[in-house]
């Protein structure tokens, strides 16, 4: 997957600079544009034809009475990500933000690390969303909570979910490491690791939850695309 475009609306233009200068640091993001009201982000956005992946916007706009500008992304860009940055504090503003599908609401000023924690989990929601077909409990969970912090729970705690042994994860993990360039389906892992197809899935899956496997699909000439299982860079 390339790069998740960016488009900033920040009234203050040495913030909309350093919040620009700070996206750009996170791999697979940039910045597409920048706008300083709501009238020059649609008008900027009109005459590119830009489709942004995510917002990065501040409530106080000009000319975006509460959250006007929101409602209006909202409805423009219904499939783009939408991230708050700002100094709003009231809990009814944040309460609407949240509930009208604001991916992350950040206070300013906001850590690089916080920051780059939301653009972490957006991606990851993103490449999901974006290659699956149906998603698992786990991964489901995994967007919601973010990645990173999923894996390094269980690593602190040792623990994995019922019905996985460590000892088949290991064996599994290691014949997708071995596995040729394009990668295995789950009928080839599970005879190489000698178990049924339903459980190397299950296994293959708690890997690419946890990050140490990538799913990807492949399209034939007919029938249903299939699902091979590929290392994590």
């Amino acid at each position: 997957m390339g790069e998740l475009t960016v488009f900033i609306i920040e009234d203050d233009f040495r913030v909309a600079d350093v919040n620009r200068q700070q996206v750009e640091q996170l791999p697979g993001y940039r910045v597409a544009g920048c706008a300083k009201t709501m009238a020059e982000a649609f008008d900027i956005l009109e005459d590119t034809q830009l489709q942004p992946d995510l917002f990065l916007l501040d409530v106080y706009i000009p000319d975006s009475p509460g959250l006007a500008l929101f409602r209006e992304l909202r409805i423009r860009f219904p499939e783009a990500g939408i991230v708050f940055l700002t100094a709003a504090k009231e809990t009814g503003t944040i309460g609407e933000a949240l509930r009208g599908g604001a991916f992350d609401y950040l206070l300013k000023p906001v850590s690089f690390e916080r920051l780059q924690q939301t653009f972490s989990r957006f991606r990851q929601q993103h490449v999901l969303l974006s290659t699956r077909t149906e998603l698992f409990q786990q991964e489901i969970d995994l967007m919601r909570t973010g990645g990173d912090a999923a894996r390094n729970s269980a690593q602190t705690e040792g623990q994995l979910p019922k019905g996985i042994d460590r000892l088949t994860l290991d064996r599994i993990a290691d014949i997708i490491r071995k596995s040729p360039a394009g990668g295995m389906n789950a009928s080839d892992v599970g005879t190489a690791a000698g178990v049924s197809r339903s459980t190397a899935r299950r296994y293959l899956e708690h890997l690419t939850a946890a990050g140490q496997v990538k799913a990807q699909l492949n399209y034939g000439d007919v029938g249903r695309p299939e699902r091979k299982y590929i290392p994590s860079e």
